[in-house]
């Protein structure tokens, strides 16, 4: 897409769960946190979407200290509520209710110089999952590379 500077990724989610589907959702942000954003200081790893009174907030995100901030620097692990829209809201909390789903964050981009988060609904793997996924992987792999040998 032109004009997205993709910030950070979330990798590991792919990995840990089924990814159902993707929403894009603004960020509230205070004056230094979208400064340390645009130098790539933030991780969402551990990151998590909770609702609240008909709201989306995003925790444990962190986001570094901006360095030339002085005293009026952010707290780096404050929550954060997230601009999503009121439909959008209500289908996450129905679906969060369900055993197994859960809303995590995929990844933080800049677009058109505003922060964006790219959030999923997601149930999680098993360990034997993880293991199909991995299997399926590793016999593609062999495949392209029979292939590739071939010609």
């Amino acid at each position: 897409m032109a004009g997205r500077k993709i910030v950070v990724f979330n990798r590991k989610a792919s990995h840990e769960y089924f990814l159902e589907e993707r929403f894009e959702a603004g960020l509230v942000l205070q004056g230094t946190e979208i400064k340390s954003i645009r130098q790539g200081h933030v991780q969402i790893r551990d990151a998590y979407i909770s609702f609240t009174n008909d709201e989306a907030y995003v925790k444990e995100m962190h986001i570094l200290g901006y360095e030339f901030g002085n005293r009026f620097n952010h707290d780096e692990t404050r929550i954060r509520k997230l601009l999503l829209h009121k439909e959008e809201i209500r289908k996450l909390q129905q679906k969060v209710k369900l055993k197994g789903y859960t809303v995590i964050p995929i990844s933080v981009y800049l677009e058109k110089g505003m922060a964006k988060m790219e959030i999923a609904l997601a149930k999680g793997k098993d360990l034997h999952d993880k293991r199909n996924v991995q299997k399926e992987k590793d016999a593609k792999r062999e495949i392209e590379k029979a292939m590739k040998n071939q010609y």
